[in-house]
């Protein structure tokens, strides 16, 4: 994989902490921004796929489906009184 070098500017109290890390975890600094935002966007994906997957069962239930919910707790009901009684 191609490697691109890049300049940001980050503040001086991050900086530190960053450097600090780098040398407890044995990384280059290099390596530590890469995988720090390799890990910020794996997370930012995985929130945009649960906010996609939320607004899906947010939806409100079309008449079939609620018919097949009805039918699914009735029957739940009945297997349960089954075993209860």
């Amino acid at each position: 994989m191609a490697q691109v070098k890049t300049a940001v500017s980050i503040d001086e109290d991050l900086f530190a902490d960053a450097e600090a890390a780098a040398r407890d975890l044995h990384l280059s600094r290099s390596r530590l921004f890469a995988l720090a935002l390799h890990e910020f966007l794996e997370r930012r994906a995985s929130r945009d796929m649960l906010d996609r997957l939320n607004a899906v069962h947010d939806a409100p239930l079309d008449a079939e489906d609620e018919r097949m919910l009805q039918g699914m707790r009735a029957r739940r009901r009945r297997i349960v009184d089954d075993q209860w009684t």
